[in-house]
C-alpha cells in the first residue's frame, strides 16, 4: 500500500512539474529531477507521512530495484545505436574521442587539484585528488538518452553522441580502478596489482561476453513468436534477466569476479539490433512501454541527492574546483578529439557540452571510494554536490548544443503558430 502510494506520487510529482517547466524551456528530465528532490527527504519527506513523500535516504534507497531495471533499459537503448551500418561511417571517430575526451577530463581534474593539494595540504590528500579525477572521466548516459528522445534529436552530433556515453563508460572504469588502486596504496601502503589491472579488464571482458550471449540467446527466442505483444514481452524479460544476471559477483582467491550493467544491457542491445531484423519496430515498443519508469528513474534520482553537501564550505569548494575543471577538461577533450578526427564544425563545437551530465556511473565510484575511509566520505559528499549541479544543469545544455547543431529543429505546428504569431512584414 505504501509503495505503491510512493510510487504514485512519485510519478505524479514528476509528470506535472514537466507541465510547470514547459513555458521556462527546460527538458522533462531537469523537471523529473526537481520533483524529485521536493518529494525527497528535505522538503515533502521531512514531514515523516511515509508514501507522501521518501522520508529519509533510506526510503529512497528501498526502491534502488526500479533505478536498476530503469538503467537497463536505458542501457539496452543506447546499444541500439552500434548499428554495424552506422559504425562503418563513424565507429573510429566515437571510438576515438569517446577515449580521448575521458583522459582529458581525467588529467584536468587531476591538473587542477594535485595544485591545490600544495596550497591545502592535508584538507585536500594527493590520493583524493587522483581518485576525483579519475571519476570525473564517467558521462552520464541516462540524461543524455532522455533528452534525444524528448526533441526527437537526429542528425550527425546525435549520431556520434551515443557511442561516445557508451564507449566513454568503459574508458572511465579502466581509469578508475587504476587511480583507485593507486591511491589505496598512498593511504594503505598496499599495491594490488590484480585489483588495479585484471579486475577492471575481467569485469569489461565479461559483460561484453554476457551481454552478447544473451542478445544472441534474444534473437534466437524472438524468431519463435509472431505475435508483437509476445515478442515485446520477451523483449522486456531478456531485459530483466540480463540486469539481474549482471548483479553476481564471485570470488576466485583474491580476485573479485563481477560484471558491469551497463556495459552488459549495452551489449545485449548492440546484438539485438544487429541480428534481429525486426529489432527496429521491437525497440520502438520498448521505448513507449518503459517512458513510466524512465521517470520514475530521474524522480528516483532526484530524491537521492543530498542537499546537506551544501553546509561543508570544503566539500563546496572542492566541487566547485572539481566541476569547473572537469567541464574545461570535457570540452577540450571534444573539440580537439573532433578536430583531429575532422569532424563538422558544429560536431567540434557544440560535442563536448553534450558530455557535461553526471550521475549513476559517478555515484556508483564513489560509493566503492567509500573504501578509504575518511577520505573516501569527502570524495562522497564532493561528487553527490557536482551531480545536483551537473543534473540539474547539464539537460539544458544539452538540449541547447544539439539546437546549435541542427540536430533538434522546430516541429511543425510550433513553426506554424510561430508564423501566426509574428508580425506581418509590410
Amino acid at each position: 500500500m505504501k509503495i505503491l502510494f510512493a510510487v504514485s506520487v512519485a510519478l505524479a510529482a514528476g509528470l506535472f512539474a514537466s507541465r510547470l517547466t514547459k513555458p521556462f524551456g527546460l527538458p522533462s528530465v531537469t523537471a523529473y529531477l526537481i520533483a524529485g528532490i521536493a518529494v525527497g527527504p528535505y522538503v515533502l519527506g521531512r514531514f515523516g507521512i511515509e508514501g507522501l513523500g521518501f522520508v529519509s535516504a533510506g526510503d529512497v534507497a528501498s526502491y534502488s530495484l526500479i533505478s536498476d531495471v530503469a538503467l537497463g533499459f536505458i542501457a539496452f537503448a543506447i546499444g541500439n545505436e552500434f548499428r554495424l551500418s552506422q559504425l562503418k561511417e563513424i565507429g573510429s571517430k566515437a571510438a576515438f574521442i569517446g577515449v580521448w575526451q575521458a583522459v582529458a577530463a581525467t588529467a584536468c581534474v587531476d591538473a587542477v587539484l594535485v595544485g591545490m593539494h600544495f596550497i591545502l595540504g592535508d584538507r585536500l590528500p594527493l590520493s583524493m585528488a587522483i581518485v576525483l579525477g579519475s571519476i570525473a572521466a564517467a558521462t552520464a548516459p541516462a540524461a543524455t538518452l532522455m533528452v534525444v528522445r524528448q526533441y526527437k534529436a537526429k542528425g550527425a552530433l546525435t549520431d556520434l553522441l551515443l557511442p561516445i556515453v557508451a564507449i566513454d563508460d568503459a574508458v572511465g572504469l579502466i581509469i578508475f580502478s587504476v587511480s583507485f588502486g593507486a591511491a589505496s596504496a598512498m593511504e594503505n601502503g598496499e599495491f594490488n596489482v590484480v585489483s588495479i589491472i585484471a579486475e577492471p579488464l575481467l569485469e569489461i571482458a565479461l559483460s561484453l561476453g554476457l551481454g552478447a550471449l544473451m542478445g544472441a540467446a534474444l534473437t534466437a527466442s524472438e524468431k519463435l513468436f509472431s505475435s508483437n505483444s509476445k515478442r515485446l514481452s520477451l523483449s522486456v524479460t531478456a531485459v530483466l534477466l540480463s540486469v539481474a544476471v549482471s548483479k553476481f559477483e564471485f570470488h576466485i582467491g583474491s580476485l573479485t569476479i563481477g560484471f558491469s550493467t551497463l556495459l552488459t544491457l549495452m551489449m545485449l542491445g548492440t546484438m539485438f539490433c544487429n541480428l534481429c531484423d525486426f529489432s527496429p519496430d521491437l525497440m520502438e515498443k520498448t521505448d513507449r512501454w518503459t517512458q513510466p519508469l524512465l521517470v520514475l528513474f530521474f524522480v528516483l534520482s532526484g530524491a537521492e541527492l543530498e542537499l546537506d553537501v551544501f553546509k561543508s564550505p570544503a566539500v563546496v569548494g572542492i566541487g566547485i574546483a572539481y566541476i569547473l575543471a572537469r567541464s574545461l577538461g570535457k570540452y577540450i577533450g571534444a573539440f580537439s578529439g573532433a578536430k583531429i578526427t575532422k569532424c563538422e564544425p558544429k560536431i567540434t563545437k557544440n560535442l563536448g557540452i553534450t558530455l557535461l551530465p553526471q550521475a549513476g556511473v559517478a555515484l556508483g565510484m564513489s560509493a566503492t571510494a567509500m573504501e578509504l575511509g575518511s577520505i573516501g566520505s569527502t570524495i562522497r559528499n564532493i561528487i553527490l554536490f557536482s551531480v545536483l549541479i551537473y543534473e540539474l544543469v547539464g539537460p539544458a545544455l544539452t538540449k541547447r548544443a544539439l539546437i546549435a547543431s541542427g540536430d533538434i529543429t522546430e516541429k511543425p505546428k510550433e513553426k506554424e503558430r510561430s508564423n501566426r504569431e509574428a508580425p506581418a512584414k509590410i
